[in-house]
This record gives C-alpha cells, structure tokens and sequence, in this order.
C-alpha cells in the first residue's frame, strides 16, 4: 500500500512538472493553477490505472495451473468512470493441481478447493473445499478439517459454466 501512495506522489509530481513546462512554453499565459492541476490529474490518472490493473496483475501471480472461473464487475459512487467501464472487484479461480479425483460406481467425484479474491483496501484471499459430481452436475462445500459434506448446501452446476468446465472437463 505505501508503494501505491508514493508511486501516486511521483506520478502527480511527473504531471506537475508536464504543467509547468506547457507553462513555460506558453510564455507564461497558461494559468498557474495548471500546475496543480495537471499535478492532480496525473495521481487521479495513476489511481485509475492501478485500479482497472489490478485483476491482470493478480492473474499473473497465479499458478499456470489455476483457471478463472468467475468474474465480478462492480460500481461505486466515489468512482464515477466505474459507472461507464466498471471494474473488476473479485474473481475465483480453481487450482487444477490440488483436484483429488476419485469414483464410486459410476459417478466420478472431485474434490476440489475454490479461492476467491476480493479487491478491498487489502485484498482478501479466503477459499473453500468442495465435492463435485460430476454426472449429475452436483456441488457441495466440504467443512472444516475433516471435510465433513454440507450437505444441505448442496447446489446444481450447469454444465456451460466455467466451473464446471473447469473441474470436470479438464480433470
């Protein structure tokens, strides 16, 4: 976090001084407020371009062996261009090495473990285990140490979706 506010320092102080050179090259009849202007300009610039970033940098930090497997887009009101192109504020992946697969009778069993990334003024990183069958598209989380099958939380996986794909198709 403190790289970002002095790499947004820098970048405002690089725009300042962009502002005072046009100054300068006008003659002086540009404003003076175009230097700070420009200045803030230049962080609120930064600011942006770290925010939409964020996603293709954390996705480079990942494994070759994780695989996106859903996005969130968001809006907030104290960042308005988020209304015309909105950002990416989490996504979950699934990690194709850490899949135990196993079968009993006909069906084949996957247990896997799904890791969500939330942008926050810190990010988050939590996962959960979970059991797929994947004949009948059927997930439910595994829970605590022990991996005990919640199975009142058992939900349907269309079989188009990316998870799916992802746990049944390339395991």
């Amino acid at each position: 976090m403190i790289w970002h506010l002095i790499a947004a320092l820098f970048a405002g102080l690089g725009a300042a001084g962009i502002g005072l050179i046009l100054r300068l090259a006008s003659g002086k009849r540009l404003p003076r407020w175009i230097i700070p202007a420009c200045g803030g300009l230049g962080m609120l610039a930064y600011q942006i371009h770290n925010e939409y970033s964020w996603f293709e940098q954390k996705k480079t930090q990942l494994p070759a062996s994780a695989e996106v497997v859903a996005m969130e887009k968001g809006q907030m009101f104290w960042r308005p261009w988020t209304f015309a192109f909105p950002m990416t504020t989490a996504f979950t992946i699934v990690d194709r090495d850490s899949m135990a697969v196993s079968r009993e009778e006909q069906d084949r069993l996957i247990e896997f473990i799904l890791y969500r990334f939330e942008k926050e003024y810190v990010d988050q990183v939590s996962h959960q285990a979970y059991l797929m069958n994947c004949a009948t598209r059927e997930m439910l989380p595994l829970e605590g140490e022990s991996r005990t099958p919640a199975t009142e939380q058992m939900r349907r996986v269309d079989a188009a979706s990316p998870l799916y794909e992802a746990v049944c198709e390339n395991a």
